[in-house]
C-alpha cells in the first residue's frame, strides 16, 4: 500500500512536470513574429543594386521600387504596380509560400524564374531562393542567343521597430560569372 502511495505520488508530480514545461515552451514559441505587411518604397528596385535588372520581366517584383505586402500564416503577396501600358489591372501580384517548396513563374518557354521561400523558425527573416532562366545573345555574334541562368538568394529581415525592410541579395550567373551583393532598403509608408 506504501508503495502505490510513493508511486502515484511521482506519476502526480511527473505529470505536474510534464504540464509545466509544455506551457513554458509554448510560451517561447509565442514569441513576436516579424510582419512583412504594408505599403513599402525604396529608392532602388531590388535588382538595380547587383545590376541585374536585365534579366528580370517589367511586372516582376524585383524590379519594382514601390510593394504592397499582405501576409498570411503561411505565405504572403506582394502587388506592385504594373508599369505596362497595356495592363488591364494595373498591378502585378507574387505570392510567396513559406512551406519550401518550389513554384514557378514562367513568361514563355525561354524566360521565367523559379524560386523557394522559408520563413525561420523565429519568424524574424524570409529567404528567397531564384533561379532566373532566359535567352542572352553570345559574344561576337548577338543573332546567336544561349540560354543563362541568375542564381540569386535574397535574406528579408524586417527592422525593430517595423519601419523598414533590408534585403540583402547574392547573385550568380552563368552568362557574366563571378557573385553580386548588395543590400536594399524598403521604408514603410503605410
Amino acid at each position: 500500500m506504501k508503495n502505490k502511495r510513493i508511486v502515484l505520488s511521482c506519476l502526480i508530480i511527473l505529470l505536474i512536470g510534464v504540464i509545466y514545461f509544455a506551457v513554458q515552451a509554448q510560451q517561447k514559441n509565442d514569441t513576436h513574429r516579424t510582419n512583412f505587411s504594408g505599403e513599402w518604397k525604396s529608392k532602388e528596385s531590388i535588382s538595380m543594386g547587383g545590376n541585374i535588372v536585365c534579366v528580370y520581366e517589367e511586372g516582376d517584383r524585383m524590379r519594382s521600387k514601390t510593394m504592397k505586402i499582405a501576409e498570411q500564416a503561411n505565405f504572403l503577396t506582394i502587388e506592385i504596380p504594373n508599369p505596362s501600358l497595356g495592363a488591364a489591372s494595373g498591378k502585378s501580384k507574387e505570392k510567396l509560400t513559406f512551406d519550401g517548396k518550389e513554384s514557378r513563374i514562367n513568361h514563355d518557354l525561354e524566360r521565367g524564374k523559379k524560386f523557394t521561400v522559408k520563413l525561420s523558425t523565429d519568424g524574424q527573416t524570409m529567404t528567397v531562393n531564384s533561379i532566373v532562366h532566359l535567352m542572352v545573345v553570345t559574344p561576337f555574334n548577338i543573332n546567336v542567343q544561349k540560354q543563362a541562368f541568375v542564381y540569386v538568394t535574397e535574406v528579408w529581415k524586417l527592422s525593430n521597430d517595423g519601419k523598414s525592410i533590408s534585403v540583402q541579395a547574392n547573385a550568380k550567373s552563368t552568362s557574366w560569372g563571378g557573385e553580386r551583393s548588395w543590400e536594399t532598403v524598403f521604408d514603410k509608408v503605410r
